[in-house]
């Protein structure tokens, strides 16, 4: 869906290490319990690792032109993720790594596809199998971190450091939180969907459709130059989620941008078709393709003369401008309940709350998977519904 949550330097580090840490919870016997705080250790270690990786390149800082993110450091944050939950050796963690790192790479041609999302769940299946595979003797470099032939073969400029210990309180996630997208596309479309919402006040109330598109001239998006999202004339969902000119003209006629928004139906309307036609990209030099600077600025041009700008510096779901924490559970309301019932998504909203304090961290599986949770586990109904933000990763599952 293109719904994962986005750190900065660019990864989507969630999707490869969440899937990883509820699969072992349920992959031993029930004399080996896992516990809430095992798996929010062994999440966070799997996001760090991920953080450090990338922290490791310059070329890392702006949005990738050759390998895509998660493919890469992500299946090192599962094996470490992994490797953490199952308590290996720093041994062992060292030849988890070293395996995984002969996993790792998808090219960022295919973005934009079907296999786009298989990036992830490579990421996250590669990197527990390396760990099975360490675990049962498999050896690698164990200088896999340090050198240009090894993690350095998917970024230029790479430079690694010495990772600090668990106990160093230098974490990476104290020092930035994630974006979290309100609709499922490109993180940088959602700059241009702001700014788009913005110039749509100019042409006509909230609710209300738009002045016919033939009295617009022209509409110019003055974006970072970013080729895997300028897609003039998208044909497909997985295409319009990676449009920049599909995602204006989407919000311009609508007044927002939805899931239902990249229906296929919704894509080929005439009146996106002819608004298409009219848009026109610009890249100015100060707007480099970097998610923790670039901006959107739109200006739309009528057949009159008339002419409404606008720009979006930070969007609503950035990490400087976080979504509120009742849009956080409706986006996990809309998203689970494809899948779930109303009662197993409140369940599930709950136990996140408070889970630190679950005793086997299994009871999450149970309820991800629709089936209901154990009996003891029923206590966990009385928390407060507030959730916290780390649930909305379980929609990227």
């Amino acid at each position: 869906m293109d719904f994962d949550d986005t750190w900065h330097p660019a990864t989507h580090p969630s999707g490869a290490v969440l899937p990883v840490l509820t699969a072992l919870s349920e992959a031993f016997p029930h004399t080996r319990k896992f516990s809430g705080l095992d798996l929010l250790l062994a999440f966070n270690v799997g996001v760090e690792v991920q953080g450090r990786l990338m922290h490791f390149s310059k070329e890392a800082k702006d949005i990738p032109k050759r390998f895509h993110p998660p493919s890469v450091v992500g299946t090192l944050g599962s094996a470490a993720a992994a490797s953490k939950f199952l308590g290996l050796s720093l041994s062992k963690c060292q030849e988890a790594l070293a395996i995984a790192a002969s996993y790792a790479g998808a090219p960022m041609a295919n973005a934009a596809t079907e296999t786009k999302p298989l990036h992830v769940g490579n990421a996250a299946r590669h990197g527990i199998e390396a760990t099975f595979l360490a675990m049962l003797g498999l050896q690698g470099s164990k200088q896999i971190l340090d050198l240009e032939r090894g993690m350095g073969a998917f970024y230029v400029n790479y430079s690694p450091k010495v990772l600090p210990s668990l106990d160093s309180h230098t974490w990476l996630l104290d020092q930035q939180d994630v974006a979290f997208k309100s609709f499922p596309a490109h993180l940088a479309t959602h700059w241009v969907a702001e700014a788009a919402g913005a110039v749509r006040k100019h042409l006509g109330p909230p609710g209300r459709v738009l002045i016919p598109a033939d009295h617009i001239e022209k509409i110019v998006l003055r974006i970072p130059d970013v080729q895997y999202v300028n897609r003039p004339y998208p044909d497909s969902e997985h295409e319009a989620r990676h449009s920049f000119q599909y995602v204006a003209c989407a919000m311009l006629l609508d007044g927002y941008v939805t899931l239902s928004s990249f229906h296929k139906a919704q894509i080929h309307r005439p009146q996106v078709r002819e608004l298409l036609r009219k848009v026109e990209l610009e890249h100015p030099p100060d707007n480099q393709p970097n998610f923790n600077t670039l901006y959107c600025e739109i200006s739309v041009i009528l057949k009159d003369g008339a002419t409404f700008t606008e720009r979006s510096d930070t969007f609503y779901g950035h990490w400087r401008k976080p979504l509120r924490q009742e849009d956080l559970q409706e986006k996990f309301r809309v998203n689970a309940s494809r899948t779930l019932s109303f009662d197993t998504v409140e369940s599930l909203m709950k136990i996140v709350e408070k889970l630190e304090d679950l005793e086997d961290c299994s009871v999450l599986t149970t309820l991800l998977k629709g089936s209901s949770p154990p009996a003891e586990s029923s206590k966990y109904t009385e928390y407060n519904l507030s959730i916290a933000p780390s649930l909305l990763r379980l929609t990227n599952m």
